[in-house]
């Protein structure tokens, strides 16, 4: 799937949601964290079950899942220098 299908938050909560996408959505709590790297959004909507609530993570590619990114490890290269 490509990454702009999956950018709008909107799409991603109507997609996770379901029938209880058809009740009113309601942000709960937004939060990035303190490197600015990970951003999360807390969705509740409410169902003949009880309330349903879901996280989403924004990625670094700007697309939107219901889990986490990875994180960054550091990583050693070697370069080729031009002689």
């Amino acid at each position: 799937m490509v990454a702009t299908q999956n950018s709008s938050l909107r799409v991603l909560v109507d997609k996770w949601m379901g029938a209880a996408g058809s009740q009113p959505v309601r942000v709960l709590r937004t939060q990035r964290s303190s490197s600015g790297r990970i951003c999360r959004v807390c969705i509740e909507a409410r169902s003949s079950s009880g309330p349903v609530v879901l996280f989403f993570f924004r990625h670094d590619d700007g697309t939107w899942h219901v889990f986490p990114p990875t994180s960054r490890r550091p990583a050693m290269n070697i370069g080729r220098r031009a002689a």
